[in-house]
Parts: C-alpha cells; structure tokens; sequence
C-alpha cells in the first residue's frame, strides 16, 4: 500500500483462495494461528505457481511477512496473488490476505508476504518455467 491508497485500499493481484477460520484454526486464547494462515498463503501461491510452471513446484523461500491486524473466527478469508517477478525456473509472488468479519461493511488487509517458488520435475530436480507460460505484466 502507498500513502494515496489510504482512504481506500484494495487488494492486488487475482483472487486465488477463500476460505473462513474455524474454532479448531484457533489457540487456547481463541486467536487464529499464524502458522494456519501461513498454511493458507502457501497454499495459495502455490497454487498460482503451478499455473505458471505447469506442473511440480516447491516453497524456497518465504520474505517480508508482517501481521497488521488480528484474525477472527468466522471471519470470510481472502488470498489475493499477483507474480512479481518470474527467473529461469523461480517465480516470487506477493501474497496479501484480506479479511470480511461478520459484521463489518469492508474488507480489512491482515498480512502479505512474499513466496518464492521454484519449479521442479518428478524427481524433485530443478527445471525450467515454460516460457509460454510467463504471463504478462
């Protein structure tokens, strides 16, 4: 987010993932856990990254993850991707997570990280992203 977007802000990138937290995604404390929501995010992007490399691809490298705001229960969670940056056989995507709760008119931004994937074959060895496959920016 830019200073311009704060009267406003929006997730980028497509929406990939939707799901909502239930008591048992939550500590004794009745918070979600970050690591659940790390799980989703992961998921999330890797689901975009396979797109992209058509086929096996593996979790390197997880960058630049800050919480803004707490997760509720019963909250509609969302998980927006957008590639940022594709090499030879790695892609980096920026994962942000954008909360509905129950009772509130807007959706709030709860986190982003940055995933980079790399794209593997069969027997787990590093391989290259089909070009075609790049998409455009």
């Amino acid at each position: 987010m830019t200073a311009f977007d704060d009267d406003r802000p929006a997730p980028r990138g497509e929406l990939t993932t939707q799901l909502v937290p239930l008591p048992a995604d939550t500590n004794a404390n009745g918070d979600v856990y970050a690591g659940w929501l790390v799980q989703q995010m992961d998921l999330a992007a890797a689901t975009l990254s396979g797109r992209i490399s058509q086929g096996r691809n593996a979790t390197v490298a997880i960058d630049r993850m800050e919480f803004l705001s707490p997760l509720r229960v019963g909250s509609q969670v969302s998980c927006y991707c957008q590639l940022v940056d594709i090499g030879r056989s790695s892609m980096k995507i920026n994962v942000e997570v954008w909360t509905l709760d129950r009772n509130a008119e807007r959706p709030r931004k709860v986190t982003e990280a940055l995933f980079v994937y790399v794209a593997i074959d069969e027997q787990g060895r590093i391989r290259q992203v089909p070009a075609q496959q790049v998409p455009e920016s």
